[in-house]
């Protein structure tokens, strides 16, 4: 009688724990990584932030922890990094991982996108599908999307024509403008925007582009002359989105997607908001920082492109799959 008793008892505790050990099962912790700085007001970096902040708030069993400035894993490796499971989630240039796909230089081509106005354009296009159904196959998926502009600077003068990068060592974000600055006669420097600083520190580099944000994050007025600055013709924009690997994005419940999916779209709408105020703030630093600030006339955008089509675009077309197909949809976007 007190073994049926007892065996009555095990069976009912054993029946309640059950929903306990479901719920359990349901907690998720995702590893979110990027190369920006953490806590020093990068917008990259607070939009991620913001992710981690708003999913915990939603309840459901998920929590971002948010790893800045390249702390678990360096810069170019974090595509590698999502494929492989050693991190769930990214705030990632994309042109980093053109390696994998190649089509990904398309979102740091030189003058494909010129503006703010553009870029949101761009979002809406089949050239920007296209690169979301390759980035899916790849692996991985886009939760909020995001183009920062940028410009170039010199270590000793102004690069504002072609003929001012012949002889720069220019450290580039991606390929294809290295192939736009070789193509004007510069020397070309490979290494990630949170290396810049001492390589123009110590003269490996003379010159560099890269984003508004990381010019002003990493601290590039104090190793600069001169800045190219965006304005109405900027020549550098780049897709930086927010991404998580398709794994890890499987493994959610529906409540958890969603609430990550919320998160993602509000996160994307403070970072559009936020990317013309990273120019701006970019022009008001280096000016405070007795860096001179110059921008492109028309004329000088369309001798880059000029440039470029040689170079960049010919190079991109000849030999990337879909290549010319891929620059013709983002070039018809007006």
């Amino acid at each position: 009688m007190t073994q049926h008793i007892l065996k009555k008892t095990c069976a009912a505790l054993a029946l309640a724990a059950m929903p306990l050990a479901s719920a359990w099962a349901d907690n998720v912790v995702l590893k979110a990584s990027h190369q920006f700085p953490g806590g020093k007001g990068d917008v990259r970096d607070e939009m991620v932030q913001m992710i981690a902040r708003d999913v915990g708030a939603a309840n459901v069993g998920l929590e971002i922890k948010v790893f800045p400035g390249s702390s678990l894993v360096k810069a170019q490796e974090q595509w590698k990094a999502m494929l492989s499971g050693q991190i769930d989630m990214s705030a990632f240039p994309l042109d980093y991982a053109s390696g994998f796909h190649p089509q990904f230089g398309a979102t740091l081509m030189p003058g494909l996108v010129k503006s703010h106005a553009h870029a949101r354009r761009i979002n809406d296009s089949a050239f920007l599908k296209e690169i979301k159904g390759i980035i899916e196959q790849g692996g991985v998926k886009v939760l909020a999307d995001a183009w920062l502009a940028g410009g170039f600077g010199g270590k000793n003068k102004c690069v504002k024509k072609p003929e001012d990068a012949a002889g720069e060592k220019f450290r580039s974000a991606g390929a294809t403008f290295s192939q736009m600055w070789a193509g004007a006669g510069a020397s070309i420097v490979s290494i990630p925007s949170n290396e810049v600083y001492n390589a123009l520190q110590q003269g490996v580099a003379t010159a560099t582009d890269t984003s508004s944000g990381s010019f002003v994050s990493f601290r590039l007025y104090e190793q600069l002359k001169c800045l190219t600055a965006p304005g109405d013709n900027a020549l550098w924009f780049m897709y930086e989105p927010v991404l998580i690997s398709m794994k890890s994005w499987n493994k959610l419940n529906d409540a958890q997607k969603n609430a990550l999916m919320a998160a993602s779209k509000k996160a994307e709408d403070y970072f559009e908001a936020e990317s013309k105020k990273l120019d701006d703030k970019l022009v008001e630093t280096f000016k405070a920082n007795k860096t001179e600030v110059v921008f492109l006339n028309e004329a000088e955008f369309d001798a880059w492109r000029g440039v470029a089509q040689k170079t960049s675009y010919k190079n991109f077309a000849e030999k990337v799959p879909g290549g010319k197909e891929l620059l013709d949809k983002a070039l018809s976007v007006k």
